[in-house]
């Protein structure tokens, strides 16, 4: 073999090697970018989720109703789940009978279409109030002393993980002030996860508020961050603490 033969053949072999160990790289990075939502999320390979489904409340529903808006959302949810290679449970809101921990838990919709929501608010986040109502300004999210109200022109969404006792599996929930708000807060979740997962960590309880704006215009797709209120959703009003 020539010494031009042997360096051509030596300079393929070097490209091969590199182009390998790019790939090894790159695969590598991959998954750990995997890990860490699934560590975020508590979604690990071959895991099940409970994915908690609200009622309508609209009149003259089924008390198994689920609005179109809603089971959009649903959907965004369990291809969140089947992406990190986990099994989605689809649990109406009035059955998840059952504890915390041993499976993550994603809940939708607001404490009035969902007791399962309603029960996750006052024992995780004490500090956060839903009003409801028919009347317009009814609708008002309240956290601490402020307060965020639902218009013609903006709606809001609680997005919040809660930490389980004992490292268990999260729960989060996705509460909208509308349909449409649910969906944008899943979007916001499935869009922005990686971010919160490198901001909060594996085990960080947050609460975030987030603004859908002019859904009517332009539906679930313009969300902005309005406020991290999680310090303010975790206090206990004090006239709570005084009388317990």
């Amino acid at each position: 073999m020539t010494d031009s033969v042997l360096n051509v053949v030596l300079g393929l072999v070097a490209s091969a090697i590199s182009a390998g160990l790019g790939w090894l790289a790159q695969a590598l990075r991959r998954r750990r970018k995997v890990e860490r939502v699934r560590g975020f999320l508590g979604l690990p390979s071959g895991s099940e989720c409970l994915i908690v489904v609200p009622r309508s409340i609209g009149t003259g529903s089924h008390a198994h109703t689920v609005t179109r808006r809603d089971a959009y959302a649903l959907m965004w949810l369990a291809g969140l789940v089947e992406e990190c290679g986990a099994r989605p449970e689809l649990v109406a809101h009035d059955a998840a009978h059952r504890g915390l921990g041993a499976k993550t838990e994603l809940c939708l919709g607001g404490p009035v279409s969902n007791d399962r929501m309603a029960a996750h608010l006052a024992w995780g986040l004490p500090g956060v109030l839903v009003t409801s109502g028919p009347g317009p300004g009814s609708n008002v999210l309240v956290v601490g002393d402020r307060d965020f109200r639902a218009d013609q022109d903006q709606a809001h969404t609680l997005l919040a993980r809660i930490a389980t006792p004992d490292d268990g599996r999260p729960v989060f929930l996705i509460s909208g002030q509308t349909g449409t708000a649910n969906q944008a807060g899943v979007r916001y979740l499935v869009s922005h996860h990686r971010e919160l997962a490198r901001k909060y960590g594996q085990n960080g309880t947050f609460a975030l508020v987030l603004r859908v704006v002019n859904p009517e215009a332009y539906g679930p797709d313009m969300v902005e961050l309005v406020a991290d209120v999680t310090a303010e959703a975790l206090r206990r009003p004090a006239a709570a603490s005084t009388t317990a």
